[in-house]
């Protein structure tokens, strides 16, 4: 017998949510577009979520893995070390939009968002086109170009950070959701992860675990002090270092382990799908100061030395790092000092330190980053003029 549907006359004719959104380019951007794609899901099931990005990024790999459709479109990065090419940008977001507001018809759009990075800004174009309602979340303290650009075609701007409302355009109307993150992390339990995330990495069981992170695609000067450390440290029992590089860099950083004397203290792997389990298992973190990684950190709580990519627009990983280093819970340290000799005189004490860990541990400041996925999908139904508080699973 079938059962009855008990929803209104107006739900049962309402379509289905469908909701596009713009993230590409680095993990920075993407992960925390996943983490609010899988939240829409948990909120209304059966929602239709898609993502827009472009041939060149991580999105490629990251977004069809994780099991949503991406659309590609044709965008050049907002990036004036371009040169002329720059000049071509007005036209490349006039064609990238366009491709976009088609992308939004034939989806069946409520509504469009913008996770920041070049391939976020079409679909902010696209709506204004299509006169879809859109939103733009700012992760990083200090916004991107294309966050600046798009913060002027939409009135609805979601913030990771405070510290990001005064440099975006309207950003007096910004509301704070914080970082989206995976729903692993948002509820780890480190202590009771512990176990099994030493037995995947292989960590010897008295060993402190020193994780280097260098990013969604890993960072040369960090591998580059992590092998150097590694060869200091190699005789030691009571270390365990796991580094990512990256995938182009994977073969000569175990070559150089191998080399160095090094591979029974360091283990060299090309990425982290599991990063509740490296977390977990991780004493310290050396690592780049993107907005995600210090929302992870941040709400994980893993004490953390902080080395800001020195090239990054606006500097913003040094004032997002500072999140952390202001609050006690991570250490800064300029890219030109992370050397081996340097980590060696910092981390060593560090890791002998448990007390001190504990303490860095506890000064984190989770923030809204463990709820800010659904914050933020509660925002974006709301700009379909539903009920999320209804419609949660």
């Amino acid at each position: 017998m079938r059962t009855p549907d008990m929803r209104s006359p107006e739900a049962r004719a309402r379509p289905p949510l469908s909701v596009v959104i713009g993230a590409g380019g680095t993990g920075g951007h993407i992960y925390p577009g996943l983490a609010l794609a899988d939240a829409l899901r948990r909120a209304v099931p059966g929602a239709v979520v898609s993502f827009v990005g472009t041939e060149r990024g991580l999105e490629t790999r990251l977004i069809p893995d994780a099991g949503y459709r991406l659309h590609t479109v044709d965008m050049i990065p907002f990036d004036p070390s371009l040169g002329a090419k720059r000049y071509l940008l007005p036209a490349a977001l006039v064609k990238s939009g366009a491709q976009c507001r088609a992308i939004l018809r034939a989806q069946g759009a409520q509504v469009a968002v913008g996770m920041g990075g070049y391939p976020s800004a079409p679909v902010i174009v696209g709506a204004r086109m299509a006169g879809l309602p859109s939103l733009i979340h700012e992760s990083n303290a200090v916004p991107g170009r294309a966050n600046r650009f798009a913060a002027r075609l939409t009135p609805n701007i979601a913030v990771a950070f405070d510290r990001s409302r005064e440099h975006l355009p309207g950003g007096e109307r910004a509301h704070t959701t914080g970082m989206p993150i995976a729903a692993p992390l948002a509820a780890l339990d480190r202590a009771a992860l512990r176990a099994e995330a030493r037995r995947e990495f292989g960590v010897p069981e008295a060993a402190r675990t020193l994780l280097f992170n260098g990013g969604s695609l890993g960072a040369a000067r960090l591998t580059e002090a992590a092998v150097g450390l590694a060869a200091r440290w190699r005789h030691r029992g009571d270390v365990h270092m796991l580094i990512k590089t990256g995938p182009a860099a994977l073969d000569e950083t175990r070559r150089r382990l191998t080399e160095a004397g090094a591979d029974a203290v360091a283990r060299a792997v090309p990425y982290l799908d599991r990063m509740d389990l490296a977390y977990a298992a991780a004493d310290l973190v050396v690592c780049r100061a993107g907005s995600a990684t210090v929302a992870e950190l941040a709400a994980t709580g893993v004490p953390a030395v902080l080395v800001p990519y020195p090239h990054a627009p606006g500097d913003h990983q040094t004032h997002n790092a500072r999140v952390l280093s202001d609050a006690g819970a991570g250490l800064l340290l300029s890219d030109g000092e992370t050397t081996a000799a340097r980590l060696a005189e910092l981390v060593g004490p560090l890791l002998a330190d448990p007390a001190r860990l504990a303490a860095m541990s506890g000064a984190a400041d989770p923030g809204p980053h463990a709820r800010a996925a659904d914050l933020l999908a509660e925002r974006v139904i709301q700009l379909t003029h539903r009920t999320p508080h209804l419609e949660y699973a």
